[in-house]
């Protein structure tokens, strides 16, 4: 998914209270999916549920017909790092799933993604999704004014590589605001200090994107599906956030999600 252009636009705190609101619809919406995820559920049947609970709210699915993406979500099980389209595919036990949505109103996007187990899963992949989690809030913890995209890119792969997994370079965060895709461009990889300086008022998506095995991906024939190259797990998590002085302000949530899975005893990372 590209983005609209390279100027990085910075939000007033009106535009910033409309993403603000779009990220509890977006949490809320993802909670709505939580409940349903479980064996013998199709991704088809996930989406569905996601259409439906952001229409309902006088919104629309950001990825719905973006640049032709034919879903309301990437669902990407095992594998798949991103990108994966909904389908007829049935949840197993011992599966993991991606979920990544996007929530448009009044002119502005919100965007987060969260991994869920299914059932069933090994200690060793448990620990991926619990590291993967835990390295989008070392991204976080960089994205205030002062810093850099580089600062925050090192945090999430300096605390990934110290774990031993692999962080995939071709797919990065980015802006987020009127367009899905803004600049700057936030790898999961990169060195303190570089990259564009962090302002108050910018709005960026961090996301890393963690493999169980070797960093290479693979796309797919469907032109979307992206794969680990050696078919290892993948997770994946996504906050919208805003950078300012001190401390970044996190826009989009889990709480609610995270609500759901307390409910039923399922593991959060």
């Amino acid at each position: 998914m590209s983005k609209k252009d390279k100027i990085i636009y910075l939000k007033s705190e009106e535009e910033l209270e409309i993403i603000r609101e779009n990220g509890q619809i977006l949490g809320k919406a993802h909670a709505e999916v939580a409940k349903l995820i479980e064996p013998g559920v199709t991704t088809k049947a996930l989406d569905k549920v996601a259409f439906e609970y952001i229409q309902d709210n006088a919104a629309q699915p950001s990825f719905l017909n973006y640049n032709g993406f034919p879903a309301s979500l990437c669902i990407s099980v095992n594998d798949v790092v991103v990108h994966g389209i909904p389908s007829n595919r049935v949840l197993k036990d011992g599966d993991i799933v991606s979920i990544d949505c996007g929530v448009y109103k009044k002119g502005f996007h919100a965007d987060s993604a969260y991994t869920y187990t299914i059932g069933e899963v090994q200690n060793e992949v448990l620990d991926l999704l619990k590291h993967t989690y835990r390295s989008l809030f070392k991204g976080i913890e960089q994205a205030r004014v002062g810093n850099r995209v580089g600062d925050v890119s090192f945090a999430v792969q300096n605390y990934a590589e110290s774990h031993h997994y692999g962080v995939v370079r071709e797919l990065v965060g980015h802006g987020v605001g009127k367009y899905l895709h803004e600049s700057p461009e936030v790898p999961n990889f990169g060195k303190r200090g570089n990259g564009p300086k962090l302002l108050e008022g910018m709005v960026i998506a961090i996301e890393p994107m963690i493999t169980l095995g070797r960093r290479g991906v693979v796309q797919e024939n469907d032109n979307w599906t992206i794969r680990t190259e050696d078919r290892k797990q993948a997770a994946h998590y996504e906050h919208t956030v805003v950078v300012r002085k001190g401390k970044a302000e996190i826009l989009t949530t889990f709480q609610f999600i995270e609500e759901v899975l307390a409910k039923k005893n399922l593991v959060i990372a």
